[in-house]
């Protein structure tokens, strides 16, 4: 059976489309119009996946998104934005807040498709770590998403958690920054942001880890990798 993908859009034509898309691929939807709504479903339904836009009538995609990503019950949804805005400025503060890839319309329903099945696999291969992982003075807890070093909480960004989760997976090996890129911030490449955005965040969490940044280690002109003794 496949997963369900909540769309919310207040233009009934692409939301019409979307749903015929989706349902040609064997997924189920569910849909609103706008924010409020959008907001009901995710803690009622707890879609697999949410296709939010971002204008929407009374609150907005990014306030939708806020909330959703900082509910312990709705965090761990997925989420893919679609707007018409193609300023970077939107893009970065959508990611920022959690959104795990971004569309400018108008897009290619094949493309949305191919992202979306890009995103439900990150989210499959990620529930296979274990609920906490304790590395010398760090834990994570993937659960509750919080991170502490000798037992003082930090505070990490969603995509600082992600970025230190992805690396850990990798159990030692190479990451690069296009990988990361595609991994993290959904994109295939690294046109809408460049990867001196992983670099910039290498170095935010770093800060934030303290003695446990010496784990993660630089891979001259290459990328990142997280190394540890078990």
């Amino acid at each position: 059976m496949k997963e369900t993908i909540l769309i919310v859009d207040d233009e009934k034509d692409i939301v019409k489309m979307l749903d015929y898309n989706l349902k040609k691929e064997g997924y189920k939807t569910l849909v609103a119009y706008d924010g409020e709504d959008a907001l009901d479903m995710a803690n009622t339904k707890h879609p697999d996946l949410i296709l939010l836009d971002l204008m929407l009538p009374g609150v907005d995609g990014l306030e939708v998104c806020k909330e959703i990503k900082s509910e312990r019950k709705t965090a761990s949804i997925p989420i893919i934005m679609l707007t018409a805005k193609s300023q970077e400025s939107d893009k970065i503060v959508g990611l920022e807040l959690g959104a795990d890839d971004y569309m400018t319309k108008p897009f290619s329903p094949r493309e949305l498709i191919a992202r979306i099945k890009a995103v439900l696999r990150r989210g499959k291969e990620s529930e296979k770590l274990p609920e906490i992982i304790k590395i010398g003075d760090l834990s994570l807890d993937f659960a509750k998403i919080e991170a502490t070093v000798k037992d003082e909480p930090i505070e990490l960004t969603s995509k600082e958690f992600e970025l230190l989760k992805t690396l850990i997976k990798a159990k030692g090996r190479m990451l690069s920054r296009d990988y990361l890129l595609d991994n993290i911030w959904g994109f295939e490449n690294a046109i809408e942001i460049q990867t001196r955005t992983v670099d910039a965040h290498i170095t935010t969490l770093r800060k934030k880890l303290k003695t446990a940044a010496k784990y993660i280690i630089t891979v001259k002109n290459y990328g990142y990798r997280f190394e540890y003794e078990d």
